[in-house]
């Protein structure tokens, strides 16, 4: 025990000796310094004698934080305090107070954000953590660096997941990858992102995550010496040519080649771009640009470039500041090869992201595009609605999307995601603009207000002062600002009907001699068909219902004939007492607990699939943990995700589907059927497959017992000449 106390204070010194280092390298003085032990100094007694769930003492958590802080994403000693002292007011008896008084105000500030933030990952409820997650982006638009600490703190707590269990992973990764991945995107935060990204992965699809990585690594020798051949002939041309760089060798994340492979419908081989070189050129400010594109043009004229992959973030920068230059090149031996071209600067910035605007300061200040995100930020947060999760899924789809360059009648560009429409483009010039927007008009022509905008386009809106929002306007936006404002202004709308629809009703009752009360709200809401009171005043409120609508209910109310009708889903539970999971059922819960439930249609779960319950308002719906829909489920409503377990012998057979697809070949149909019926003794569902070129393609759906039997069905047909992928289907629709 006293040896293993021992180690952990070498642990803990290293640790710290090495902060110091590196906020020495970066230029620290002496009072950086000393306000960095004085923040270790409270910490260490602040979490004196708590432990981790891995055994290791608690300070080796705020002092991996900081040092991610500094070495990762480059932030100065006031970041790197904070970062020490994140959990110092949670879990201990300094308050804010105090710690302002030692510290300051910038400090204090960053410390008191991050205690607050915390209860968004803490909170069971899915409102109270939306509405967590509001306040903390308004804390990015007041501090950007408490963000970036909690970017900080979650990655070192992605690095020790292991130590967890399965329930808290499986959360904590779905949550990273929910809000935490597009957030580093969007802020350029890159090899974080790709670093959240595989982590997520190796959690909620831990199957899917340890076939890629073994494939990587069967592959990484064949192509490191590729990659080493093509990289040596790159350096031979360029500095023939008197440049001065040098080169990276790039592999792209297991998550990354994941998604490429289900979007593009590849399997892992035909990935071309799993690796590439990235070239960093050594220029000044005013002549970077014209030196990668010396470069651009010398490699290109050795190797056939692939217009088709032309990435051109050097003349137009990303929204978040990404600068580089990709293309695509045949390399050697028939190889596609992606190279990227950018400077030095622009590496840093892509790897530190806004975080890189920081690196020689403390304050917030200097960086016109970030400068204009953060106001954004606070735009669409004054303009929210009252539902805060759909809040937080419009900012995430804006946080990811790819984008594109409008321009103004007076030449002014900006930058929209893509997919974006006049209506959009409207509200990005002005607010009150977009609320008013009748037409449009792309390069001199009208187009309708849901034209998707390309790169290039000049937009010209025509606005009308009588014009108001509509919903089909939502359907029709894709920014954070545009739908927000949109929203609000509806749903006061909304407000407004239910205010005059009450009234209404309230006078007809009155005029027709009836009470106005709780047991007639209800039959009328019967007799209508609608679920609340709200939705019957709106439709009254708005016009759609009329004094005609409400006659028939009068005369049944007068005739005193009505029939109530009511269905409730009521589940049937009984706790498993003395009965062993093998009875072939599907069980809830740590107290295995028998619900009634149904099989999700999306993902279609089979006997031993990895799986978890999801509460909907129609009973209990069971998924698959690797669902289209599960990081989504599990990410915005832990509260309804509940676990389960399968039983074993289960006497009812499954539906699943396989595709398939190789060369064409005479007999394939009838190989494929000796397979499933007489060698497996299957039931087949259907069959089809369709043929073109020499090329088929084909799904097989079967009945089977469970899932080693899918397995084994895979395996069996990819045995057979001609078929080269085989793979589960699974449905992208809810």
């Amino acid at each position: 025990m006293e040896e293993e106390i021992v180690n952990f204070k070498k642990l803990i010194q290293s640790k710290y000796r090495k902060l110091l280092r590196l906020a020495e390298k970066r230029g620290g003085d002496k009072d950086d310094l000393a306000l960095i032990r004085k923040a270790f100094k409270v910490a260490s007694d602040a979490h004196k004698d708590v432990y981790r769930k891995s055994g290791e003492p608690y300070i080796t958590h705020p002092l991996e934080v900081a040092l991610i802080v500094s070495e990762e994403i480059g932030l100065g000693p006031q970041s790197i305090s904070a970062a020490l002292l994140h959990d110092v007011i949670e879990d201990s008896e300094y308050t804010s107070e105090q710690i302002t008084h030692m510290f300051g105000d910038s400090i204090s500030y960053m410390v008191s954000s991050l205690t607050k933030i915390q209860g968004i990952f803490d909170n069971q409820s899915s409102s109270m953590q939306a509405e967590n997650f509001r306040k903390l982006l308004l804390s990015i638009s007041d501090d950007v660096r408490v963000i970036l600490i909690k970017m900080a703190d979650r990655l070192h707590n992605m690095r020790t997941l292991e130590g967890v269990t399965y329930a808290k992973q499986l959360k904590t990764a779905s949550e990273t990858l929910y809000i935490f991945a597009p957030l580093a995107h969007r802020m350029g935060l890159y090899y974080i992102k790709s670093e959240y990204e595989d982590l997520g992965l190796k959690y909620t699809e831990p199957d899917v995550y340890n076939e890629i990585s073994e494939k990587i690594d069967g592959f990484e020798q064949n192509d490191a010496d590729y990659l080493k051949r093509f990289s040596s002939n790159i350096y031979s041309l360029l500095n023939s040519e008197g440049f001065v760089f040098s080169i990276k060798r790039i592999t792209k994340g297991i998550f990354s080649i994941r998604r490429k492979m289900i979007n593009q419908g590849v399997t892992f081989e035909e990935v071309y771009d799993k690796y590439a070189i990235r070239i960093l050129i050594d220029a000044g400010p005013k002549k970077e640009k014209a030196e990668i594109w010396r470069a651009y043009s010398n490699i290109t004229s050795v190797f056939k470039a692939n217009p088709r992959r032309l990435r051109d973030w050097i003349t137009s920068p990303k929204a978040n500041g990404y600068e580089s230059l990709h293309i695509t090149v045949m390399g050697p031996e028939g190889h596609w090869i992606e190279v990227q071209i950018r400077s030095k600067r622009m590496d840093l910035e892509a790897e530190k992201g806004y975080a890189a605007h920081w690196r020689y300061k403390e304050d917030n200040s200097g960086n016109t595009a970030l400068d204009e995100w953060l106001s954004g930020i606070r735009e669409a947060i004054d303009n929210q609605g009252d539902d805060a999760i759909e809040f937080i899924d419009q900012f995430k789809l804006q946080l990811f999307s790819e984008e594109i360059f409008v321009f103004t009648p007076q030449g002014k560009m900006l930058t929209l995601p893509k997919h974006s429409t006049p209506i959009d483009f409207a509200f990005e010039i002005h607010t009150d603009l977009g609320m008013k927007i009748l037409g449009a008009k792309a390069n001199g022509k009208l187009v309708p207000l849901s034209y998707k905008l390309q790169t290039g386009d000049q937009i010209q809106i025509l606005s009308s002062e009588t014009q108001k929002p509509s919903q089909q306007w939502i359907e029709w936006s894709v920014t954070s600002k545009a739908k927000s404002t949109i929203l609000h202004f509806l749903k006061n709308e909304e407000k407004k009907s239910i205010e005059r629809g009450e009234r209404l009703l309230k006078r007809i009752m009155t005029k027709a001699k009836f009470d106005w009360n709780q047991s007639r709200t209800q039959r009328m809401l019967n007799y209508f068909g609608i679920k609340t009171p709200r939705e019957l005043f709106s439709r009254f409120g708005s016009g759609k219902y009329h004094g005609d609508h409400i006659r028939g209910f009068i005369q049944e109310e007068s005739g005193s004939f009505y029939q109530y009708l009511r269905k409730r889903f009521k589940p049937k539970a009984s706790v498993l007492k003395d009965i062993n999971i093998d009875s072939g059922k599907i069980v809830f819960g740590p107290d295995l607990v028998i619900l009634d439930h149904k099989m999700s249609k999306c993902c279609r779960p089979i006997q031993d699939d990895p799986i978890f319950g999801f509460i909907e308002d129609d009973g209990i719906k069971v998924h698959r943990t690797d669902c289209p829909h599960a990081i989504n489920l599990q990410g915005r409503f832990a509260e309804k995700v509940i676990i389960a377990q399968w039983g074993k012998n289960v006497s009812d057979g499954f539906n699943a589907t396989l595709r398939f697809s190789g060369a064409d070949s005479s007999g394939l149909l009838l190989k494929v059927s000796k397979v499933i019926s007489n060698e497996m003794n299957m039931d087949i569902i259907s069959l089809h497959i369709n043929g073109s070129e020499g090329i088929f393609s084909g799904t097989i759906s079967v009945v089977v017992l469970d899932r080693s039997q899918l397995t084994q069905l895979a395996s069996n047909l990819r045995a057979i000449k001609g078929i080269d992928m085989v793979e589960r289907e699974v449905s992208i629709s809810k």
